[in-house]
């Protein structure tokens, strides 16, 4: 029997380009992990619906099953599962993550991406 939190999940996944599942929203992220993934995504000017897990029980659990990742934050793109919060920083510094949304065609803040990566080098 499949959980019912997914069909819930997979509509916004479904229905946003980029949905980041945190703790709190990006305007008053509630745990160090998703300040950091949202402030990213602020700071690139991706647009992104976030899920605050904190509201709902079954959203906070439905989600850990629905990709099978025990950890949030979760950034899906273009109904990918990207990544918890070590993996974004990663892609960030990496390049990968400009490359994915380049790929995946979603706008987003180049001179920001370089800047991150310039002050982390």
């Amino acid at each position: 029997m499949t959980d019912p939190s997914h069909e819930t999940i997979k509509a916004d996944i479904d229905a946003n380009d980029v949905v980041l599942f945190m703790k709190g929203t990006k305007q008053a992220p509630q745990c160090g992990f998703s300040h950091r993934v949202a402030g990213v995504l602020r700071y690139l000017d991706i647009d992104f619906k976030d899920v605050n897990v904190l509201e709902n029980e079954a959203i906070r659990n439905g989600i850990k099953t629905f990709s099978d990742w025990p950890t949030i934050p979760q950034l899906y793109v273009k109904g990918e599962f990207v990544g918890g919060c070590d993996i974004i920083t990663e892609m960030t510094l990496s390049g990968e993550l400009d490359s994915l949304l380049t790929d995946k065609g979603i706008a987003f803040n180049r001179e920001a991406a370089d800047k991150i990566r310039e002050a982390n080098a």
